[in-house]
């Protein structure tokens, strides 16, 4: 089968396209013929190594010295079960499914093994393979980030990097727990972030929301962009910051401020679950939320879709479409 392998760290250069064997799964394991992936910000920060200082070592450990340890990168996936481990009794051959595979990735191929009882849900059935493979990344995040904090109805929710992956599900999310959402993003992007429910948008490029004077009940940074002072000002006396790549020294930061004041700092990864999963495509399915698309690549394309998401400045998801009908 065809594979993306990440022959080292560095440049979208690293990524190349090879032959592999295909896998078979285990007795719980199903295989899925992949459809669509994306290209995830967690996909471009392992190929090339974009990691705190202070992070470095425990990374190289973690993540591989020279090369990362799993060579082919890919977090999300949507496609068709070929075949099924005689364990797996929640799925079958023929089932349509959509899924994330962690810090296990896998995705950037034609074929993947994953666990049955994994993050792993029937695609929902109003959405393309492409749509569905943009749902994971953005949405299980944007929703695990929006619980941690709780948000409630009536609430003044601020969501920073409105535009991108896990943005435009966090604005849309916000909204359908009854917040009222300002989505900050650049000039380019403010008719998408409208679109998406927002009830105000700030240009970053015209306006820093810091200075406003405005408070919020939440403010949530989907994208480490957000000033760490001026949010914290920012927000109600005992309101709460939510941070995407918060880095070692931000965390200790964040663990401090929680300790001098009412506020509430959380950073960290989200979790992948299937019942999250499972609860996005009900939403989906309900026309409540949305996946945004900004381009498609093919897979063999690989490379220069990682030179566009380096950029920085992708409006929802970079989908890769890897080839199956």
């Amino acid at each position: 089968m065809k594979a993306i392998i990440c022959t080292r760290y560095g440049p979208p250069e690293v990524l190349r396209l090879q032959e592999i064997e295909k896998p078979a799964p285990n007795n719980d394991e199903v295989l899925v013929k992949i459809n669509a992936t994306t290209v995830t910000s967690g996909d471009c920060r392992i190929r090339s190594f974009t990691v705190p200082l202070s992070f470095w070592l425990i990374a190289r450990i973690a993540l591989g010295f020279r090369k990362p340890k799993r060579a082919i990168l890919g977090s999300v996936f949507a496609g068709g079960i070929e075949s099924a481990g005689k364990d797996v009794k929640i799925f079958k051959n023929g089932d349509h499914v959509f899924g994330a595979t962690g810090h296990h990735f896998g995705a950037y191929a034609e074929y993947i093994c994953v666990p049955a009882t994994g993050c792993l849900a029937i695609k929902p059935t109003n959405v393309t393979y492409e749509e569905a493979a943009a749902i994971p990344w953005g949405g299980i995040t944007a929703l695990y980030f929006l619980r941690k904090g709780n948000v409630q109805s009536g609430q003044k929710v601020l969501i920073y990097g409105a535009s991108g992956s896990i943005g435009t599900f966090a604005v849309q999310l916000a909204r359908f727990f009854g917040a009222e959402v300002t989505g900050v993003c650049s000039t380019s992007n403010i008719e998408l972030v409208k679109s998406l429910g927002a009830d105000k948008v700030i240009d970053y490029t015209k306006e820093d929301f810091t200075k406003s004077g405005i408070t919020y009940d939440v403010i949530f940074d989907t994208v480490g962009k957000s000033p760490f002072s001026g949010s914290i000002r920012a927000l109600v006396k005992n309101g709460v910051y939510l941070h995407t790549v918060a880095t070692p020294a931000l965390m200790i930061r964040m663990m401090w401020t929680s300790m001098i004041s009412r506020k509430k700092l959380i950073g960290g990864t989200a979790i992948p679950k299937a019942e999250n999963l499972i609860y996005l495509k009900e939403l989906v399915e309900a026309g409540i939320i949305k996946p945004v698309i900004d381009r498609s690549y093919s897979l063999e394309q690989i490379v220069e879709a990682h030179r566009y998401a380096d950029r920085g400045h992708a409006k929802g998801n970079i989908v890769i479409y890897v080839g199956h009908d």
